[in-house]
């Protein structure tokens, strides 16, 4: 099995950089993204309605370049957390976590037995289609696989050092638009409600050695994140790159022509 070398770093308590990918299904993108540098690309299948077929040629394609495909499926539900990783995903993020038993559903889920609960089938995209000792295999895809437990929501907060405390989890990702529509304060993202409820997830990743992350949009944002802690930084998403580079060039061509 193929070794995760974003898991590596962040369990030593590095910082991995990398991007979300929502429009462009593109058998190109994974490979333009690592050749800007992402170290991990998450494919989004909460928002985008992108079927299972179109992942699974998104891993292919994304695994053949130097980065880590990672996917974000809909809901904590074993046939969306499974299929990901049959097919080539080596970290999921999964939306909504809310309890400590919701956090183990989602290890039960990814891992193999005797950790979790996992279906074993060997010979497919996960494992490179080849042979080998499918114990090993499984030891090995239980210590790649990076899990990433979103905190969206009130109930989150309140419950993330529990769900901080699961072994398995690898990380706990802020969603932060959501987070503050939960907390009743849409988008203010200064307001100190939310800046408290982002220091009590920080705080209970620092308690139980679990990476923090989230999606920022500017590199301003990614600068003031990393000072406060987080150390999974995804860097925008193909839709807001493409249009922010397409407005500025645009916008400066169309000032030269009526100036």
């Amino acid at each position: 099995m193929r070794e995760n070398p974003v898991k590596r770093k962040l369990a030593a308590g590095g910082t991995s950089l990398g991007t979300m990918v929502f429009e462009f299904a593109s058998p190109g993108i994974g490979r333009i993204a690592a050749g800007a540098g992402a170290e991990y690309v998450v494919y989004d299948m909460e928002h985008t309605g992108w079927s299972i077929e179109t992942i699974r040629g998104l891993m292919a394609t994304t695994r053949a370049a130097d980065t880590v495909p990672m996917v974000r499926v809909p809901a904590t539900e074993y046939n969306l957390i499974a299929r990901p990783l049959d097919i080539g995903a080596m970290g999921l993020m999964v939306p909504m976590v809310e309890s400590a038993r919701q956090a183990q559903t989602i290890v039960d889920s990814a891992k193999y037995p005797p950790v979790g609960k996992r279906g074993a089938a060997f010979g497919f995209a996960h494992d490179d289609y080849s042979g080998g000792d499918i114990v090993a295999k499984m030891e090995s895809a239980n210590d790649g696989v990076f899990l990433m437990a979103q905190i969206e929501t009130r109930a989150g907060v309140e419950n993330a050092k529990a769900i901080a405390a699961v072994d398995g989890i690898d990380c706990l990702w802020i969603g932060h638009f959501d987070l503050t529509n939960s907390l009743g304060i849409p988008g203010q993202f200064t307001h100190p409600t939310y800046l408290n409820a982002v220091e009590t997830v920080l705080a209970a990743c620092r308690d139980h050695g679990k990476t923090p992350g989230i999606m920022v949009g500017d590199v301003a944002t990614g600068e003031r994140v990393l000072e406060q802690g987080f150390r999974a930084i995804a860097y925008s998403g193909d839709i807001f790159l493409y249009q922010q580079a397409l407005r500025e060039g645009l916008d400066a061509l169309r000032a030269s022509a009526t100036g």
